[in-house]
């Protein structure tokens, strides 16, 4: 059974940077929230796409031929396979919708980069 959640209170509770959580899912998604500031890294995903939405704050998805700049409401999908660098010059707050076979970074590791365990651990 379902339970009523709320991405934007999570996502504020979270302590950890760049750390994704898993908070519902849907079909072959997972539906997951993070707290982010500064950037990540390069990556892409070879088969997923991966939709970013902002619920707080602003967030710059840097890719090979131009920037995507998000304010709050505001969703873009990477589709697969394309290199992109999410930064967030300030707190930014997102919820992130991708299949469950997608790496956090992808093709690259770093020491930002979260497990899927690690993603899955209780709130």
């Amino acid at each position: 059974m379902s339970s009523v959640t709320s991405p934007k209170q999570i996502a504020a509770s979270l302590t950890e940077f760049w750390s994704p959580r898993v908070v519902a899912e849907v079909d072959d998604a997972y539906i997951k929230v993070a707290r982010v500031q500064g950037q990540l890294a390069w990556h892409s995903h070879a088969d997923e796409d991966e939709l970013f939405l902002v619920l707080k704050g602003r967030l710059v998805i840097e890719l090979e031929d131009r920037k995507v700049e998000l304010g709050e409401g505001e969703m873009f999908v990477v589709p697969k396979g394309v290199r992109h660098n999410p930064i967030a010059d300030e707190e930014c707050h997102l919820m992130l919708i991708e299949r469950k076979t997608t790496l956090h970074t992808g093709d690259v590791v770093t020491d930002k980069t979260r497990s899927l365990d690690e993603q899955l651990r209780p709130l």
